[in-house]
């Protein structure tokens, strides 16, 4: 990958050929079905993934490329390999990271209080090969919050104090493990890419995405965000994959909606889904 990636540590031994076509949904072994069998399967899916999107190029406005799951692997498997589980059915899906989420901790909407006082995620987070100089990483001792990050676990964690509770049914995933930045250190989203870059990215999160779903066995895939919405739909639905695909608000504060009060249009949706009665009833 150009434009500035890293390297994945100890992580040389995986399989690519999976992606070779989007009917290539089952590359893993189910094993046995227990906790460890999934996030086994979820991490792999990834680490694949990772190993596809080095070969992509980048241009202008492109300059600076961060991916977490790289510089960020131990906090991320420490994620997943607490919180990814049998019997989850519904997957929140983001987009790809905040620059002081996701890029700092390697947990999707990963806000840093968040991740370490609720989650009690732990573990060392390195560099990017080169970083903006506006752009640190700072791992888990960042204390600049992502407000989306804030405001997407702030409501799950007043929903359920235990996050075990959250994660009986649900987790949450990003499409897209990479964040790109412009010279100057603006935050570009994958629709800001040049059209022949950006769809030659998500044309390999798709394909993750779909193989993601199959691991987990969930049933819906609510999109955190129209884009993250509209591209699961498209994927799941160009797959044959039989997953509801809904979608809540994005909680950015780029959002004037959002900034009227996030929780309150997400709670309604959710339990329009049956998500809240899901989250909070007994057993």
């Amino acid at each position: 990958m150009s434009a500035h990636s890293s390297v994945l540590p100890e992580q040389e031994e995986q399989n690519p050929a999976v992606f070779d076509h989007p009917g290539a949904l089952n590359p893993l072994d189910p094993g046995g079905g227990g906790d460890e069998s999934v996030s086994a399967r979820f991490l792999q899916v990834e680490l694949e993934l990772n190993l596809h999107l080095r070969g992509l190029t980048f241009t202008e406005p492109v300059r600076f490329i961060y991916n977490p799951l790289e510089y960020a692997w131990t906090p991320h498997r420490c994620f997943v390999e607490t919180y990814c589980r049998p019997g989850q059915s519904v997957l929140f899906l983001g987009m790809n990271p905040g620059p002081f989420g996701m890029a700092q901790t390697g947990v999707p909407f990963g806000e840093v209080k968040s991740v370490v006082e609720w989650l009690k995620i732990s573990g060392e987070v390195g560099h990017p090969i080169e970083e903006h100089p506006k752009r640190r990483i700072m791992g888990l001792s960042c204390t600049q919050s992502e407000v989306s990050g804030a405001r997407f676990w702030g409501y799950f964690r007043k929903l359920c104090p235990d996050p075990s509770l959250f994660f009986r049914h649900c987790f949450v995933h990003n499409l897209c493990p990479l964040m790109f930045m412009s010279a100057s250190g603006k935050n570009l989203t994958p629709p800001e890419l040049k059209p022949g870059e950006r769809d030659a990215l998500l044309a390999k999160c798709d394909i993750a995405l779909c193989q993601v779903v199959q691991a987990l066995g969930v049933s819906m895939v609510i999109g955190v965000g129209r884009v993250a919405e509209q591209r699961a739909r498209k994927a799941l639905n160009m797959a044959g994959l039989n997953v509801r695909v809904e979608g809540i608000m994005h909680p950015s504060p780029r959002n004037p909606a959002a900034n009227r009060g996030w929780e309150d249009v997400a709670r309604r949706k959710l339990e329009e889904l049956g998500v809240i009665s899901l989250l909070t009833r007994d057993g």
